[in-house]
């Protein structure tokens, strides 16, 4: 949902919460699921959520329905996608570690090595009836598509894949599979691009495969997405290779469905209008910091756009705890709230209890007038966390 799509029940409903509060719209995240949907039945290949973006497991009855399953990245994810999905769990971890390995093994149907050193230390611990499980490499095929390098799994130095120079075609006996992941946020044509590096390189292997992971950063569920393009490169894949596809997107799940609820506690002046919120870009929306980025706020505009700037700042004592600089038609107010826009991925996920800040409750609207709150958080949280 864009800005200009709030309607005045929505900001009803949304008005109504105690905050600060996450609430992803169930409607909205239907709608992209149906998107989603198109491509699976579309190509035949195969869609997993990818649980280090969108972890929200009281919308996983819902998602299942759609989805064929989750990516984890981690025990805990892979367990979380085990118990409460209820179909393919597909884990892939830079290094596991050997006391979880046996848990991971277990709730795992594919699992992806991150290096032919790591497939070697733990191939004996893989019973050769493993239940049907499925045994994968991730490659780096060494080509970037993603501009800010925080984010790029292909950058010079990457700990992430196995490039062709380090592949180990004589260490291929029980792979049945190979998973790249190069992506963020962008549209198919990086794809294209990168599937022509995955093919240069690693297509001698293809013969001995059974299944490719295209991994996740595709913005599927974006308006411009070029979703044809997308369907036609999966379709050719398949084709020429004959190989199961997965995708993993993560963000394309929950992207512009979700909302983050914010009060104004206090104005204060410093050579501009400073407006102190009830929440934290550090704690509760980190990749306002880590991307950087600036989130829509509705209603807002641009400094200097309407008649009243202030500068949108957090709870914490981080002096960068600063969302960013908005201006806004009516001055904001002591207990004026705000809406932050695609609140959904990346910020339950990520948030965390700096300075013992409390974390947002999480609710679902569940239809027009009609928003649940799922869960609330207290000190208790804050405390068990520590020791």
């Amino acid at each position: 949902m864009f800005e200009s799509e709030i309607d005045h029940q929505l900001i009803e409903d949304l008005g109504s919460i105690e905050t600060p509060c996450y609430i992803v719209d169930r409607g909205l995240i239907e709608r992209n699921l149906l998107v989603l949907d198109s491509v699976r039945e579309r190509t035949g290949c195969k869609i997993l959520l990818a649980l280090k973006g969108f972890a929200m497991f009281s919308l996983f009855a819902q998602i299942s329905r759609h989805l064929d399953g989750i990516a984890a990245s981690s025990l805990h994810e892979a367990r979380l996608g085990f118990e409460e999905f209820g179909k393919e769990v597909h884990t892939f971890s830079p290094g596991y570690l050997e006391s979880e390995f046996h848990d991971i093994l277990s709730y795992s149907n594919h699992l992806v090595f991150n290096s032919f050193s790591q497939l070697e230390f733990f191939r004996g611990r893989i019973p050769a009836n493993a239940g049907g499980k499925k045994i994968g490499i991730r490659i780096n095929p060494e080509h970037s598509e993603v501009r800010t390098a925080i984010y790029d799994p292909c950058a010079p130095f990457s700990r992430l894949g196995v490039t062709r120079k380090n592949f180990r075609p004589d260490l291929l006996e029980g792979i049945s599979g190979l998973h790249f992941h190069t992506l963020c946020e962008l549209n198919a044509d990086s794809l294209a691009r990168t599937l022509n590096a995955v093919e240069e390189k690693f297509s001698p292997f293809f013969h001995r495969m059974e299944w490719i992971n295209f991994g996740g950063g595709h913005h599927i569920t974006r308006p411009d997405y070029d979703i044809d393009l997308l369907c036609m490169l999966i379709s050719d894949f398949r084709a020429r290779h004959g190989l199961e596809v997965y995708l993993e997107p993560g963000e394309a799940i929950a992207l512009n469905t979700g909302f983050l609820v914010a009060s104004v506690v206090d104005i204060i002046e410093n050579e501009m209008n400073i407006a102190i919120l009830d929440t934290s870009a550090a704690a509760h929306m980190p990749d306002v910091i880590e991307m950087p980025y600036r989130p829509k706020v509705a209603g807002s505009g641009k400094p200097g756009e309407f008649a009243h700037t202030y500068r949108l700042g957090g709870l914490t004592c981080l002096a960068g705890d600063v969302i960013g600089d908005y201006s806004f038609p009516s001055p904001l107010t002591i207990g004026s709230k705000l809406i932050f826009m695609d609140m959904a991925h990346y910020t339950m996920v990520k948030n965390n209890t700096f300075n013992g800040v409390k974390l947002p409750s999480i609710a679902i609207r569940e239809t027009p007038g009609k928003v649940r709150i799922v869960r609330s958080f207290d000190y208790e949280d804050y405390r068990g966390r520590l020791s």
